[in-house]
């Protein structure tokens, strides 16, 4: 089995496969921010066959790609040939939206030889079936999880968001493109006399999402700003969602009494 390189962007899974693989080969991405204190070997969306040749000398076989990242915007005059002859293909999956895009940069590595790996097979940070942390959450809890699987499983083809929020079976959140904090943030401002319960926040995977490069995650900061909305814990989907910085998650959820359970079937 060949070298692993991390396709490396800001966040705190980067890290963590860092320290886990520290023979790793760490690849960031011209104007894109990350967290990497080492070395990197940097490059640009417009010359990824200098990359790919960059890769291939380096030893590597298999890549994983960890962080947030938004859709660049490319500058087509400074495309390689490489990038020339797959503009088309490109533009194509430009149109059609991120999950296109992502599935269209997985192709290009697979084409070039290279084993596209995700995250949770590396390390084992998915969330497991049952209560993971905190209090053991009430019936109505579960009742509001399981709730949320519903429309989270209505809403997945429709490509809106991987994540929602259902107190006393009414819907208080819908993740859109502004991401889980802003949804938590606005759920923190709704007025007590519109709930019904303390109310859950589910979390799972879009229908199609190709788990190897877009998998969810929740983190220390998902778990504050569930404790700031009021909420009596979250629900994921198990084996689907990464647990980031597992240990300081965990023990968070334990300290602001959130609990943190996972959904078999979601």
């Amino acid at each position: 089995m060949g070298r692993l390189a991390i396709i490396s962007a800001k966040g705190l899974l980067p890290v963590e496969l860092a320290r886990a693989v520290p023979d790793a080969l760490i690849v960031t991405l011209k104007g894109v921010a990350h967290d990497q204190s080492g070395p990197v070997h940097e490059h640009q969306f417009e010359k990824l066959g200098a990359l790919f040749v960059d890769l291939k000398s380096e030893g590597v076989s298999e890549v994983v790609f960890a962080g947030a990242i938004s859709r660049p915007n490319l500058d087509p005059a400074a495309f390689d040939d490489f990038m020339q002859a797959t503009a088309p293909r490109l533009m194509v999956a430009f149109g059609a939206g991120d999950d296109a895009l992502l599935r269209l940069v997985v192709s290009l590595f697979e084409e070039n030889g290279l084993t596209v790996r995700g995250a949770h097979e590396i390390l084992e940070i998915t969330a497991k079936t049952g209560l993971i942390a905190g209090p053991a959450p009430d019936e109505v809890s579960l009742r509001d999880a399981a709730r949320g699987a519903d429309i989270l499983s209505a809403m997945s083809s429709l490509d809106v968001g991987q994540g929602v929020v259902v107190a006393g079976g009414l819907c208080l959140g819908i993740e859109t493109l502004q991401g889980t904090d802003a949804m938590l943030g606005f759920v923190a401002d709704t007025p007590e006399h519109l709930r019904r319960a303390k109310g859950v926040f589910v979390k799972a995977p879009k229908a199609g999402q190709d788990l190897r490069v877009d998998m969810p995650a929740i983190g220390p900061d998902t778990i504050r700003n569930v404790a700031q909305a009021g909420l009596a814990g979250v629900a994921l989907a198990e084996g689907r969602v990464l647990v980031l910085d597992r240990e300081v998650t965990l023990k968070l959820a334990e300290d602001l009494g959130v609990f943190i359970y996972g959904l078999e079937g979601l």
